[in-house]
């Protein structure tokens, strides 16, 4: 892995993250740390695929030499020469001020699947803690800036793999947990623990957390929150009769609305939002298309759209994304499989806070299966997919409050 200097006069280090970045995700973990050191950081929107800009020095210098990441070493010239570059175009100069404090919810088992989310902290070397229900409805959520949610079902279905692997050791494990920790925590059933901690997670957003959740957290989070008060799970999971006559309340909701759910438990789909099976038919080959946005005008979402492509590859997951027919019209869409009707990446504020869903598992596995090994970032360390995962992490360093709607 060789690190390549430009050297110049007097010291700042511009870390290009175009298609010349030999390490695009180990470059956010160098933006992260020099952070943590107390360096200024600029995050250069739309230069060079969203370059890092800071000040020089040896430990910053070192820890490319080491990652394998190509890093420029500009002079006053070349600096000014940038920053006109960037005034006179689509283009914006962000602060990073300070490193947020990353929580990943995520169960205390041995579950047969990887997180792409931890994945992409660990490969990047960016600390994060990770926490469950008892944490969470204790009050613990306040103590970080960026939440992410993966795998978890809020219905309380256990993602309803029920009928495939309701044998299956982990599946049987979870659910021994789950109903032990919802009896511990005083709740009847798995799904009232699962509602009550959707809600708070939904006051950690309206009072200023930043949420970001890919897969089955992102559809099964706003059905628990629009059918708050009606059963909507079958007896055979939860061990009480679903209701005949089920009631949603879609202003609950931060992303979707008009949706309608599947309630057999033996169906692998929670309601109509996710277009998996239609994601399917299309096949691998498939891409969805990022969204343009003014740096200088809209600065959130062009952070959150940072690459060096404007096309990223599909990849499925028990929701590979969302039908536009119910994205709420106030929701920002980011990124779109052109010609259908699949939305994959969206963005919203909600009370003082934002949300951003990514539908699907593994942005570089296209169908990654329950038992699959964990994907191996060293080999994707350019990948696309993973860099829309780490620009949201990032993104709190910059963002303060966004506007009420």
């Amino acid at each position: 892995m060789n690190c390549l200097l430009v050297i110049g006069l007097i010291g700042k280090l511009l870390i290009p993250m175009d298609l010349a970045q030999t390490n695009h995700l180990k470059a956010y973990g160098v933006a992260y740390h020099a952070l943590e050191q107390g360096e200024k950081v600029e995050w250069l929107l739309n230069y060079r695929g969203g370059s890092f800009l800071m000040p020089s020095s040896k430990k910053i210098l070192e820890e490319c030499l080491l990652a394998g990441i190509k890093v420029e070493e500009i002079d006053v010239g070349q600096e000014a020469a940038i920053r006109e570059v960037i005034e006179e175009s689509n283009m914006n100069a962000v602060i990073l001020e300070k490193p947020p404090e990353i929580a990943v919810y995520v169960p205390p088992t041995a579950d047969p699947w990887d997180d792409a989310v931890r994945l992409a902290l660990d490969y990047a070397e960016i600390p994060y803690e990770a926490l469950w229900d008892p944490e969470v409805l204790a009050g613990k959520l306040s103590d970080y800036d960026w939440v992410h949610l993966h795998h978890e079902d809020f219905t309380g279905q256990y993602g309803k793999f029920y009928y495939n692997f309701r044998t299956a050791d982990w599946y049987q494990e979870q659910v021994k947990l789950n109903e032990k920790t919802a009896g511990k925590l005083g709740f009847a059933t798995v799904p009232d623990l699962k509602l009550a901690v959707a809600k708070e997670i939904k006051k950690y957003v309206l009072e200023g957390g930043f949420l970001f959740a890919m897969c089955s957290a992102s559809d099964t989070y706003d059905i628990a929150l629009a059918a708050d008060g009606t059963d909507i799970v079958d007896q055979v999971l939860d061990g009480t009769p679903i209701d005949k006559n089920i009631t949603l309340d879609y202003s609950r909701c931060f992303a979707f609305t008009d949706f309608t759910l599947e309630t057999n438990p033996y169906v692998y789909e929670h309601s109509d939002i996710d277009v998996g099976e239609s994601a399917v038919l299309r096949g691998e080959n498939t891409v969805f298309a990022l969204f343009d946005f003014s740096a200088k005008f809209d600065p959130v979402p062009c952070m959150l759209v940072q690459d060096h492509t404007a096309l990223v590859p599909e990849f499925l997951g028990q929701n590979t994304g969302f039908n536009r027919n119910f994205v709420k019209s106030d929701v920002l869409i980011m990124g779109e499989v052109k010609g259908t009707e699949e939305v994959k990446y969206i963005h919203g504020n909600r009370g003082e806070g934002t949300f951003t869903f990514l539908g699907g598992h593994d942005p570089e596995d296209y169908a990654h299966r329950i038992g699959d090994p964990p994907t191996d970032l060293e080999v994707f360390r350019n990948s696309p997919g993973y860099r829309l995962i780490l620009n949201n992490v990032l993104f709190p360093a910059a963002e303060k409050k966004p506007l009420k709607t």
